[in-house]
């Protein structure tokens, strides 16, 4: 019984001097990375960057209302004629009960919109042209930076 009895002190006072060097020795974790690494996240960073360039996004934005009426078939003649006049702009045919209105462009500032509805006002001078808030689809360039968090 004594033995084992001073077996116990002996390992306990060994396990207590062991953990009391290793914490005062080992206080810092060396790290060895492998280079590949560093590697394939500038690759993924890359791929990341030209999906997010590739897409559109949808913010809030300004776009030219050019028509507003309960007649489907006005409204689908002034999109068939916008889309033949502006061909690099998209345009939009929408209906809320009772009206049809007719959207064109994707603008994210008022100033951007207001040339394009010179145009369009020159071109329906009859009816009431304005610029509209609303949800754009806007597709980021190069030049404006990645912004990785959405």
């Amino acid at each position: 019984m004594k033995i084992l009895l001073f077996s116990f002190f002996v390992i306990c006072a060994v396990a207590t001097h062991a953990q009391a060097v290793s914490r005062d020795s080992f206080s810092a974790v060396i790290v060895h990375k492998d280079p590949r690494f560093d590697e394939m996240a500038a690759k993924q960073a890359e791929i990341n960057k030209k999906s997010y360039l590739s897409t559109s996004h949808y913010v809030r934005g300004f776009r030219v209302q050019a028509s507003n009426t309960q007649n489907r078939d006005e409204a689908n003649e002034v999109k068939a004629e916008l889309l033949r006049r502006f061909p690099d702009q998209k345009s939009y045919l929408l209906y809320q009960a009772p009206s049809f209105r007719v959207r064109i462009g994707n603008f994210l500032t008022q100033k951007d919109a207001s040339q394009l509805r010179k145009l369009v006002s020159a071109l329906y001078p009859q009816k009431g042209v304005y610029i509209v808030p609303d949800i754009i689809e806007y597709t980021p360039t190069s030049d404006e930076g990645f912004m990785q968090d959405e």
